[in-house]
């Protein structure tokens, strides 16, 4: 039996794919176009446990349906980590909330019509953004868990692009919930939802290293390629590692306890300060050619603003997740090895 990634050649999803082929599982991952089907395979030495399908666009409703009706009956996990994530966007009901939302029920119309005997657990890969409130990350006495839900609605959050995409993971997550309550005796999947913050880490492979990379990995990136003169903007968020992320992907299937469950992945709090930080006293290369900024100003340890607690998902999985250090010297290290700097 199979395991289907959608979205196979993203970030995350390169990591799960790594991470499902290294414990022997079969799988069939989907890809946009020809080419990027044929790049990810050789990357992957052209493992023969790595079949791919083509599924130009997840906006359609049944994108997914010639997948399932084709390998339908062999697929026993499915693991749904194809969005968009972008905030450059000018038609937010085009470019995120449709594909998010058709995306997430597409493919699950799919293994209903398709699947509904094989398919035994899902896992959507959904974001921290449908749990935050994005107008109230200032509030001191405001706490995000597992059971908070993103107050936007599908015309409050096309504010501009930062709410349209929160927006996006909302309603398409909310989507699942909904599909699988409603559907729960038509299908014999369980499903569970992994929920990350920015998400750091090392591209699968070095050759992924590109002059601008994926939305949260550019953070570490546009540091990493500012100069004492130019000051980076200002920025602070929640973060994890990608290959964390890529695990509890593999735990929410594996494991009875994920049944049911958000897994709000998340280690803790960065600032492009801290990035700064980091850089600086863990690189020497890089002195002096990359800011130095306000080094007390770093949030890493801050208790100021909204906090998140994910004790829960933490018990529920049971291991150790990657600290700010490592994360972003392991990100760092990459780049600079490909850009012959270390």
């Amino acid at each position: 039996m199979s395991v289907f990634v959608s979205g196979a050649t993203g970030f995350i999803a390169q990591h799960i794919v790594g991470q499902l082929l290294d414990q022997d599982y079969k799988v069939i991952g989907s890809a946009r176009s020809q080419a990027k089907i044929d790049d990810l395979q050789a990357k992957f030495g052209n493992n023969p446990n790595l079949s791919m399908v083509i599924v130009p666009d997840i906006a359609k409703l049944d994108a997914f349906d010639e997948a399932f009706k084709a390998h339908g009956k062999e697929i026993k996990y499915v693991l749904h980590t194809a969005s968009p994530f972008e905030f450059n966007v000018t038609d937010y009901e085009k470019d995120l909330l449709i594909p998010a939302r058709n995306g997430t029920l597409g493919i699950l119309e799919a293994i209903k019509k398709y699947a509904a005997d094989t398919v035994e657990r899902v896992v959507i890969t959904s974001s921290f953004a449908a749990i935050m409130d994005l107008m109230n990350l200032d509030k001191d006495d405001l706490v995000f868990t597992e059971e908070s839900w993103n107050p936007d609605t599908w015309e409050s959050c096309q504010r501009n692009g930062p709410s349209a995409y929160c927006g996006s993971k909302k309603i398409a997550e909310e989507a699942a919930w909904k599909f699988y309550n409603e559907n729960k005796d038509k299908v014999k999947f369980k499903l569970s939802a992994v929920n990350p913050v920015y998400v750091f880490g090392p591209q699968r492979f070095d050759s992924d290293v590109t002059k601008t990379l994926n939305t949260s990995c550019e953070f570490i990136n546009a540091a990493l390629h500012s100069t004492p003169e130019n000051e980076t903007q200002s920025f602070s968020g929640g973060y994890v590692d990608v290959r964390d992320v890529a695990r509890a992907h593999l735990y929410a299937f594996q494991k009875e306890n994920t049944i049911g469950q958000r897994l709000l992945m998340s280690q803790g709090r960065f600032s492009t300060q801290d990035i700064l930080n980091y850089l600086n006293a863990d690189f020497p290369a890089l002195k002096g050619t990359i800011p130095v900024g306000n080094p007390a100003e770093g949030i890493e340890h801050s208790t100021k603003g909204a906090k998140t607690d994910n004790h829960k998902t933490k018990e529920i999985l049971g291991f150790e997740f990657m600290g700010l250090k490592q994360t972003i010297d392991d990100t760092a290290a990459q780049i600079l090895k490909h850009e012959g700097r270390l």
